[in-house]
């Protein structure tokens, strides 16, 4: 198929040997609603056998969870192989980002700034949420702060991500329900951890006032 021919804006984006997704985007959106809730699942779990977090914190685990290995799996694949947009094996990873492109083109044209930002996730953030998660499970002293920082730097993300378009003046979307809505959970919650984490550490150093007077 020729370079130009594909589902994506702008439309003069050169995609030589683009090949289009195998899968139709409801069986994509299916594998991956089924992959969230099995981690889901699994994790609210184990969590239940082997802590004893609250349900609100259960919740926050899970998400933290998810999130780390979102990073460290689905990201990963995209750093390392820029070019997903030519696969012709029907890769599941592939099949995602082909389908998510159309909500924002910057991952096929292998964007700077886009991926400087999925770096940052990958090898800071992905890791940082993981331990947040077994900070939170096993009650450490840095669960806050950890949370706290890891949330700061995904909503972080999704600002510069969300802004950049505007402030250039170009349409890197198809599709604006894939643009805003496959991102919203990474600004609404990491908000609500934010604003949690921050309840939770003035709480303590109010405790800890208290006790020294």
């Amino acid at each position: 198929m020729e370079g130009h021919i594909h589902p994506y804006f702008p439309k003069d984006l050169y995609l030589p040997d683009f090949t289009p997704n195998f899968l139709s985007p409801q069986t994509i959106f299916t594998y991956i609603a089924a992959a969230s809730i099995i981690v889901f699942t699994l994790t609210w779990i184990l969590t239940g056998l082997y802590s004893k977090a609250s349900k609100a914190e259960k919740l926050v685990i899970c998400w933290l969870t998810f999130n780390g290995l979102v990073h460290l799996t689905l990201v990963l694949y995209l750093f390392f192989r820029p070019h997903f947009y030519k696969d012709k094996t029907g890769n599941i990873f592939a099949e995602i980002w082909k389908e998510f492109s159309k909500g924002d083109s910057r991952y096929l044209s292998y964007d700077s700034t886009t991926i400087a930002l999925e770096g940052l996730s990958i090898f800071i953030l992905g890791p940082a949420n993981l331990l947040a998660a077994y900070a939170v499970a096993t009650d450490k002293c840095y669960k806050n702060v950890l949370q706290l920082v890891t949330s700061l730097g995904e909503l972080y993300g999704v600002v510069i991500f969300h802004t950049t378009p505007f402030i250039e003046g170009k349409q890197y979307s198809a599709s604006p329900l894939y643009f805003v809505g496959a991102n919203l959970p990474w600004a609404l919650i990491p908000l609500f951890i934010i604003i949690r984490s921050w309840k939770n550490i003035c709480e303590i150093e109010r405790t800890n006032k208290r006790k020294v007077q």
